[in-house]
């Protein structure tokens, strides 16, 4: 009996152990758990990112071959240093410090020595590695550039941090993640997934085959393909007229919400951030704090919006009844406030809705706007239904578009005049707030908020929700934020009355001289005060010219905004390059070779300078005279 007794619990201990080792190999085994053997290492193979294309299958973004210095720390020994830094072309300061940032951040796990090593280097290294144990050449993927345009859409790749690897266990240091634009957007979807190989080594720390027959490997897989809405033709197109000139456009599909160009001015080629030079690159682009490469003025740029702005108070007086398309107000060439005359450029007489659209009258927009007040019992009231209605067209919103980053302008609110003014319903009114008629009060905004509201307005009260990410492996995304329509607060039937004013800005308004052949456009040209603080001065400088269209007006296929930092008045600079885009885009081709060629050769870097010493810019010497457009006479800032 206690022979039987002593084998069973013999038989049940080895069972035990059997079941835990199992359970331990088979269920609760991690692959991380092997890197603690120090007689097996991990050799990561980094999949290419996914190729980006834009919306007609033209490519935009692929990779070309680069080559990373890799050290696994606890296998490195002696080795003659200064031979090694002279092979890799770098101090031995800098050696000693990344090698011991490699050695705290782990003895076992490879890391990054040398980034991006050229073809070159590469070869000549290659023959000379086996010297320096503990040290191998990882080859890896660099973003390779099929345009120098759209250096703001894509964005930039660099290494991973100590933030990015405490936030995601997945990145392992010498990673390569996005940092902006699409690149980071889309992040997991471009990167793929690494591929790992163990090795297991002997007694000696010799290399002698596969861990488990490579059972445990991974076989790495590329990042899937993307198609942008850019069109890649009209991307490098409109950058190109953007030479010189500070500011943002952006153009939309209305029927989808499509972003067809996105651009931000000054740029950079998307090249100058591949490679070992970087960095160095890097530094000069973002600590330019004048004329500022890396802001992207086409969605985080926010100002005024000057008198395309008008269209949005003349649908709300609509849609509140408090005017009908016929209501006419009186001009003196100009409007009073109390007894202070403010200017107006249109000439003065009476003017109904149609005509104080395409002339851009002032005083229309100004008594519209104190008609909506008196409608309501309070000013808070009348405030508040302003507002909901400004809000309606995504203005002082992000938008929720696929965008890294941007700024949500400002729509003014009751709660604001209450904190500048006192509450109380005398302590402001539409006549302290007059400004917001005419675009030049409170209201802020981004050009891709100009944008999505001209969108708005081309469909006839609803717009997509602006997005940039069309395809990932060839099929349309199903996205349901960017299928939805969104509808404005304003009934259908207001807009057309405004749309034929914005269309007589072409025929016989503000922008008559800028007409496209064969092409019906609505547009509204913007002109907005502009102002710096120099030296604790507030300094008016140029005026910022902008302009909205839409086109063909009876079925759109675009509408654009173009914002024109000291651009002077919204037809000279942001009408002209807005009217080039349309017909680019709409044709192929541009017909009008005279005005294409004076956009593209005309700068504004001598206004950029005028608030500084000059000392910053190289100025243009062209000879601006002989193709000078001459301004209208006393312009005033809300044309």
């Amino acid at each position: 009996m206690k022979k039987f007794l002593l084998s069973s619990i013999i038989i049940l201990i080895g069972i035990t152990f059997i079941g835990r080792l199992s359970y331990l190999q088979i269920f609760r085994f991690s692959p991380d758990q092997v890197l603690d053997d120090p007689a097996i290492k991990a050799i990561y193979d980094y999949p290419e990112r996914g190729y980006i294309y834009d919306r007609n299958g033209k490519l935009l973004v692929g990779n070309d071959p680069a080559y990373d210095v890799m050290v696994i720390p606890r296998e490195v020994k002696a080795l003659d240093t200064l031979e090694f830094c002279r092979l890799l072309n770098m101090d031995k300061n800098s050696f000693t410090k990344r090698l011991k940032k490699a050695r705290v951040y782990s003895p076992r796990l490879p890391s990054v020595i040398v980034h991006q090593l050229s073809k070159q280097d590469y070869a000549r290294l290659q023959e000379k590695m086996r010297r320096f144990t503990g040290f191998y050449i990882q080859k890896r993927s660099l973003r390779y550039y099929d345009t120098s345009a759209g250096a703001n859409v894509f964005g930039y790749i660099s290494e991973v941090n100590d933030r990015d690897l405490a936030k995601n266990p997945y990145y392992v240091q010498g990673e390569l993640t996005g940092r902006t634009g699409v690149e980071k957007v889309y992040e997991d979807t471009l990167r793929g997934t690494k591929g790992v190989q163990y090795i297991q080594k002997d007694r000696f720390n010799r290399d002698i085959g596969k861990y488990k027959d490579g059972i445990l490997d991974v076989q790495p897989k590329q990042g899937k393909q993307i198609s942008l809405t850019i069109d890649k033709d009209l991307q490098e197109y409109g950058e190109k007229l953007m030479h010189g000139k500070w500011g943002g456009v952006v153009a939309i599909e209305p029927s989808s919400g499509e972003i067809l160009t996105l651009i931000s001015g000054p740029t950079y080629d998307p090249s100058l951030l591949v490679g070992r030079k970087r960095s160095a690159n890097y530094s000069k682009l973002h600590y330019d704090s004048i004329s500022k490469p890396t802001f992207d003025r086409s969605i985080s740029f926010e100002k005024s919006p000057g008198s395309p702005f008008k269209a949005i108070n003349a649908l709300i007086a609509l849609q509140e009844g408090v005017i009908t398309p016929s209501t006419s107000f009186k001009c003196y060439n100009g409007f009073y406030i109390g007894r202070n005359k403010k200017g107006c450029h249109c000439g003065g007489g009476t003017r109904n809705l149609n005509i104080g659209i395409y002339e851009s009258c002032n005083a229309y927009f100004v008594g519209a706007y104190k008609r909506v007040f008196e409608k309501f019992s309070s000013n808070t009231e009348a405030m508040d239904t302003w507002e909901k209605h400004v809000r309606s067209f995504g203005l002082g919103s992000y938008l929720g578009s696929d965008l890294y980053t941007g700024r949500p302008g400002s729509v003014p609110s009751t709660k604001l005049y209450n904190r500048w003014y006192g509450e109380g319903n005398r302590r402001w009114s539409a006549i302290t707030t007059y400004s917001n008629a005419i675009g030049q009060g409170e209201v802020n905004v981004t050009p891709i908020q100009l944008a999505n509201m001209t969108a708005a307005i081309a469909n006839r009260g609803y717009f997509y929700t602006p997005h940039i990410l069309k395809k990932v492996e060839g099929k349309d995304i199903t996205n349901p934020a960017f299928l939805e329509k969104k509808y404005t607060s304003i009934d259908k039937k207001h807009f057309e009355p405004v749309i034929q004013g914005m269309a007589n800005v072409y025929t016989k308004g503000t922008a008559k001289w800028i007409q496209i052949p064969d092409i019906t456009i609505a547009g509204k040209t913007g002109t907005v005060e502009n102002f710096t603080v120099i030296d604790s001065v507030k300094t008016q400088l140029t005026d910022n010219s902008v302009f909205v269209a839409f086109a063909p007006v009876e079925n759109p296929k675009i509408a654009i905004a173009v914002y024109i930092q000291n651009g002077y008045y919204g037809a000279r600079y942001a009408g002209h390059i807005a009217s080039l885009l349309i017909e680019k885009y709409l044709k192929g081709e541009i017909t009008r070779k005279d005005l294409e060629k004076r956009m593209l050769e005309r700068t504004l870097e001598s206004e950029y300078a005028k608030p500084y010493s000059g000392e910053e810019f190289k100025i243009n010497e062209y000879d601006w005279s002989k193709h000078a457009i001459k301004p209208k006479p006393s312009v005033p800032a809300s044309k």
